[in-house]
């Protein structure tokens, strides 16, 4: 596991308070800071949050009016849809530094303190009080929600240790902080907010905008600086009493994320984030046909309109992306068994995509079996809508005719890029769409290729299929 070290402060960085005010810095609320960044960004082209794609038109215009206008925001959507991602892109809208009060460990604003620890400092060291320089990778902190969350993690607890050091029960420098006000100065956010049980809702709601909160019966002041951000699933949100009010209404933007809306889309996604197995040296290459990829994406988009599908569940962007991985594994297996220089993935392969699939999505399945034969529609369904969008209808002809012949092929994920070469020399009316859809001369572009079209001329009704397991039996329907 890899540690991240903050890069070292800027050079001739003040190291005192009074150097710190000499300097003529001055101090700027988060929301501001946020707002100013987010105003130079926008002002450039540059969009407020990088690396999420299809929402240009939707999502990030009403971040980006929610950022300007200095609101907390909370992003509504179903599992997989970029919203962890966008919280943690809000980071890179701080200032790269900030100064703090030294040894604080709320990260005060050395102009304005407010725990007991820095108040007390400054009264002492004036502009002698020493600063520290904080990178803006670590003013972010991120609670995932959970029912059994408490006060004490949320806002603080008394630190019975330095109760036993002498202090009173009453003293703030007791309170051993918990993650909003570590988050001061900087963002907090809560992942699934509806999980928090209410009385803990109270609490966030009360240091957040009561500015106090009370711990084993005093009260301490907290007038914290943070931007608060919250994601949640409609679901949850929706049910009643999920969200006490007073705590809805401290959002001052609420925003619907959603699923990439076509598989263009989602394929571009699948091509950020996927982490396709690695070449080993000397080892087989791998390439992922563009069409391959792209019947991986398509399945995503079936899911999500298919009534066998609990959509109130969602169908994440992740399921393509394992898709496609597994996808790739899967060939790169064969190459290796086979001793071959590439991995090419074909239909066949299509099959290994199962275990991907499974716990990604909810199958409606009233009978045993009834799961297996939904997703293996989703994929037949995906190959379809793509074999048509790519392989012009007038290629086909000659290959059909040929097939009426009393001609018989076979296919399977076993079989080696030689056999299917020995197949397009035996029959040549193969070879032209096979060719325009490979984009090249390769063995194995050109199996893949053969594959998806003998496939595409089945689920046509152009051809009759015989299956079993990973190998399939094509010949003509006369």
């Amino acid at each position: 596991m890899s540690t991240f070290f903050p890069p070292e402060p800027p050079a001739g960085a003040a190291a005192t308070l009074g150097e710190l005010l000499a300097s003529g810095w001055e101090p700027v609320p988060v929301h501001e800071e946020i707002r100013r960044n987010a105003v130079a960004r926008i002002s450039e082209g540059r969009p407020v949050v990088a690396g999420v794609l299809g929402f240009e038109d939707t999502v990030l215009p009403q971040l980006e009016n929610a950022l300007l206008a200095g609101h907390d925001v909370i992003l509504l959507g179903e599992r997989g849809q970029a919203k962890t991602r966008i919280v943690r892109s809000l980071v890179e809208l701080l200032d790269e530094w900030v100064p703090t009060v030294a040894g604080s460990e709320i990260r005060d604003d050395p102009a304005n303190p407010v725990s007991r620890y820095a108040r007390d400092l400054v009264a002492a060291e004036g502009d002698a009080t020493p600063v520290q320089w904080v990178h803006r990778s670590v003013r972010f902190a991120e609670k995932l929600a959970t029912p059994d969350t408490s006060i004490a993690d949320l806002i603080g607890e008394v630190d019975p240790i330095k109760v036993a050091e002498g202090r009173y029960l009453s003293d703030e420098l007791t309170l051993h902080y918990g993650l909003v006000p570590r988050a001061n100065r900087g963002i907090f956010a809560v992942n699934e907010l509806p999980d928090l049980a209410e009385r803990i809702q109270v609490g966030l709601l009360n240091v957040l905008e009561e500015r106090d909160v009370q711990i084993r019966g005093f009260t301490v002041r907290l007038p914290l600086d943070v931007l608060l951000v919250a994601t949640a699933n409609p679901e949850d949100y929706t049910n009643r009493g999920r969200i006490i009010t007073p705590l809805k209404d401290r959002f001052g933007a609420q925003i619907r994320t959603h699923y990439p809306p076509d598989t263009e889309t989602e394929l571009a996604i699948v091509h950020q984030e996927a982490r396709a197995p690695a070449a080993v040296v000397g080892g087989p290459r791998l390439e992922v046909p563009g069409f391959m990829a792209e019947v991986v994406a398509e399945v995503s988009q079936l899911a999500r309109q298919s009534p066998h599908v609990n959509q109130r569940s969602g169908v994440s962007v992740r399921l393509s992306i394992s898709n496609y991985e597994t996808l790739a594994a899967n060939a790169l297996r064969r190459a290796l068994r086979l001793h071959e220089p590439e991995a090419v993935p074909r239909v066949s392969d299509l099959a290994a995509i199962v275990t991907s699939t499974q716990g990604k999505i909810e199958i409606e399945a009233l009978e045993e079996g009834r799961e297996e034969r939904i997703l293996q529609g989703l994929v037949s369904a995906a190959v379809l809508s793509v074999f048509r969008r790519r392989v012009p209808t007038e290629q086909l002809g000659p290959v059909v005719t040929a097939f009426d012949e009393a001609r018989v092929v076979h296919a399977g994920d076993d079989l080696p890029a030689s056999a299917y070469a020995e197949m397009l020399t035996s029959l040549p009316a193969l070879e032209t769409p096979v060719l325009a859809l490979a984009g090249g001369e390769s063995p194995g572009a050109m199996a893949s290729a053969a594959e998806f079209v003998l496939e595409g001329l089945h689920l046509t009704k152009r051809l009759n299929k015989e299956a079993a397991g990973g190998k399939a039996t094509y010949r003509g329907r006369g």
